[in-house]
């Protein structure tokens, strides 16, 4: 887990999970590693294609997009 974002190219109308629990080693996705932990990925459509700032810190009020948390 890193406290800056991640700088991500997301493509329209694909479906992401992001990790929640900082675990992952495919950060900032899911790759399962919650199991057993009792937390659970967060899975968003992206609407366009573009290039978007994902949570690294997981500390964000507006997940999975970064906030800004990290600089508090």
């Amino acid at each position: 887990m890193k406290k800056s974002p991640y700088e991500i190219q997301l493509e329209a109308g694909k479906t992401y999970y992001w990790c929640t629990c900082g675990l992952s080693l495919n950060q900032p996705f899911c790759d399962g590693a919650h199991k057993g932990i009792g937390k659970k990925s967060l899975h968003f459509t992206e609407p366009t294609s573009q290039t978007r700032y994902l949570c690294g810190c997981k500390q964000t009020k507006n997940p999975p997009y970064c906030d800004g948390s990290h600089n508090q």
